[in-house]
């Protein structure tokens, strides 16, 4: 007497006695193969990050290994592409390029350095613990404009305001202050600073948002449960925490500053020197024509652009520990 049922048996009656009580036979799920999802997921990665890849490609890489090879190489007779040469590396230390060189560090830096500190003390009023909510929305949407205003329209919007003609000019000048009278000028290294700080700022304040809220409530509980004043909590848990996040946004600044080319054009017409200006003023043929200079020039701008995004890396990967 058999106490087991025979499996080939059972799974041949289950589906009779299912069909016979009016049931259905359980239906198996389609599982789909493993080699078929991994591929369509490539495929929908392919189609978003592939046009991506395109543009890096064409207008970043390409153009880029173009200025490297263009500054070591030589002409030749009517045109004809040189050999290789270090001269073009050799005329960056003429006096001309070292001016616009530090000029272009002193701009970068100093609209920077206000970027920095202004943008980072109006996202703590406003988005740090305790800051106005109604606010919050209104001032990360525009920053998220201001700070994409730049070049051209940004230039003519400054003289608008505070050139010569300006309205704020006119508007002082009516209350007995003229500002050019008093050494102010929008068109002189001052102003430049004064109208890079205009897209710094609102970029700080996008930069530094995360950070800020980052920071978390309990730790300034228990610091002032274990009697720390608020100076005490900002000079050993507060700005040691910000600290890299504020170091990125002032590298990233940095960079932002250094390779803008349009507003300070549009503003001085190539009189101060910058050296994004000169590079222009080289490959255009402005006083001197000489491409493969000017992508000497673009290779020095490349390489600190290289290092600063470097070092924005390499610090934003330190803050964003704080985040987790």
């Amino acid at each position: 007497m058999l106490t087991e049922p025979v499996p080939a048996l059972a799974e041949t009656v289950s589906p009779l006695i299912a069909s016979s009580e009016g049931l259905a036979p359980p239906v198996q799920p389609t599982v789909q193969p493993e080699n078929s999802r991994q591929w369509s997921n490539s495929l929908s990665t392919a189609l978003f990050v592939g046009p991506l890849l395109l543009v890096l490609l064409v207008f970043l890489i390409i153009p880029a290994f173009a200025v490297l090879v263009g500054a070591f190489r030589a002409d030749g007779l009517n045109g004809a592409p040189g050999g290789f040469t270090l001269q073009h590396l050799r005329d960056l230390g003429q006096p001309q390029y070292l001016k616009g060189l530090t000029n272009s560090v002193l701009l970068s830096g100093g609209s920077a350095i206000i970027g920095t500190v202004v943008g980072g003390l109006l996202a703590y009023a406003v988005l740090g613990e305790g800051g106005p909510a109604w606010l919050r929305n209104p001032l990360i949407a525009f920053s998220g404009v201001a700070a994409n205003f730049a070049g051209v329209p940004l230039a003519l919007a400054f003289v608008a305001t505070l050139g010569t003609t300006g309205m704020v000019t006119r508007l002082l000048s009516g209350v007995g202050v003229n500002l050019y009278q008093h050494g102010f000028s929008l068109f002189t290294f001052g102003g430049l600073i004064l109208v890079y700080a205009y897209f710094q700022i609102p970029l700080m304040v996008i930069l530094i948002a995360p950070a800020l809220d980052g920071l978390r409530r309990e730790w300034r509980e228990a610091a002032e449960n274990l009697g720390a004043t608020a100076g005490q909590f900002w000079r050993h848990v507060g700005l040691p925490i910000l600290a890299p996040a504020l170091l990125a946004s002032l590298v990233l600044l940095f960079g932002n500053a250094f390779s803008a080319y349009a507003t300070a054009y549009a503003l001085t017409s190539g009189a101060l020197l910058l050296l994004p200006l000169q590079i222009g003023a080289v490959l255009s043929g402005n006083v001197l024509s000489d491409p493969h200079l000017g992508q000497a020039l673009a290779l020095l701008v490349i390489v600190v652009m290289g290092v600063t995004m470097t070092a924005y890396t390499v610090l934003e990967r330190l803050g964003s520990r704080w985040r987790k």
